[in-house]
């Protein structure tokens, strides 16, 4: 009886794991489309440009994978969410997967359903306050009226913040980034919370950025990532290890620039890294095939956009508008937290 019990469950676990895997990856190669669930305007992160078309630090890791998964690293659609709309576009198949600035928490992680894949940036919350306002601290915003956006874990630590410190503020209540810079700019609020990547962008867009200072406190933990449905393993490997293809390339010296010719050396020369030649689908290592994919599925998404290190200082780095330093997310070697797996 046991036994029977043992081989039917394993034989359902079974059926689930092949249902699985027929998922959201075969209905995106079916479509030859990935559906990005994307920020409706966070410079640097995810927003149009003149052209209409998607650019930023989130928007080319759904570059990489639809490289990686398509071939083509253009044939996806952005779809804009609000951070109340992200987590039911993607509930409802909307979306296959969120890639734009939202926090891993255990709430929806377990209630909401959803699997975090990776930490593709460590943040925290802050303030932003203008410069005439007279303060330099959060702990001398007591009575002031705050731009929040709702549906956010930004919400609630707030709350919390301002419980904590016995002081007290009037919500701002708005849908999105965008919407929340022109109240704050406007002066419907004294100060704007949300993400301190989210305040450095928003500052780098705004007419006279000099005007504008983020206070010191951080108050909380912001692990943004990629997130996909709860169930779908496979798509979640998917999208979790093209992240990391990412993070691995930049710690191996891998470049969009220098990308073939590494490849062509690595195929030539039998004690070449042996890891860089499972990256780049050099040799009898079939990685691609253990998660539905080519043997060059990684490489692709590496020249897509180039590593995480260059993807990091083309949209959001020091040398840009946003201005935002590596900090933790540096390479674990820089004695940051990105670290990727080993590809073995």
């Amino acid at each position: 009886m046991k036994k029977s019990v043992f081989f039917g469950a394993l034989a359902a676990t079974t059926m689930l794991t092949g249902a699985a895997f027929a998922g959201t990856l075969d209905d995106v190669k079916a479509r030859g489309e990935l559906i990005c669930g994307s920020n409706v305007a966070l410079t640097g992160f995810g927003a149009p440009d003149a052209a209409g078309n998607y650019v930023g630090f989130d928007v080319d890791l759904c570059k990489a994978l639809a490289a990686a998964v398509l071939g083509d690293a253009t044939k996806v659609k952005y779809v804009p969410t609000t951070g109340e709309t992200r987590f039911t576009a993607l509930a409802s198949g909307e979306v296959d997967v969120l890639i734009r600035n939202s926090t891993w928490t255990f709430s929806r992680d377990t209630d909401l359903k959803f699997d975090f894949v990776a930490v593709n940036y460590y943040d925290g919350q802050g303030f932003m306050v203008k410069k005439d306002l007279g303060v330099s601290s959060a702990k001398e915003l007591d009575g002031a009226t705050v731009c929040i956006q709702t549906g956010t874990t930004t919400e609630l630590n707030l709350a919390d913040f301002f419980k904590h410190n016995n002081i007290s503020y009037t919500p701002v209540t708005v849908g999105d980034d965008a919407e929340a810079q022109r109240q704050y700019e406007a002066g419907a609020c004294d100060t704007f919370t949300t993400d301190a990547s989210g305040l450095a962008s928003n500052r780098a867009a705004m007419a006279d950025p000099t005007n504008h200072i983020i206070l010191p406190e951080i108050i909380s933990k912001e692990p943004l990532g990629p997130l996909v449905r709860h169930g779908d393993n496979n798509w979640g490997d998917v999208v979790r290890w093209t992240y990391y293809a990412l993070v691995a390339a930049e710690e191996k010296g891998i470049t969009k620039a220098n990308l073939e010719e590494l490849a062509t050396k690595a195929a030539a020369d039998p004690n070449s890294d042996p890891e860089v030649k499972r990256l780049l689908g050099i040799g009898d290592d079939d990685l691609g095939a253990m998660i539905g994919l080519d043997k060059e599925w990684a490489k692709r998404a590496i020249a897509a956009s180039g590593n995480y290190g260059e993807i990091f200082e083309a949209n959001i780095g020091t040398a840009t508008p946003i201005g935002l330093a590596r900090g933790l997310n540096a390479q674990w070697t820089q004695g940051g937290l990105q670290y990727a797996p080993p590809f073995r």
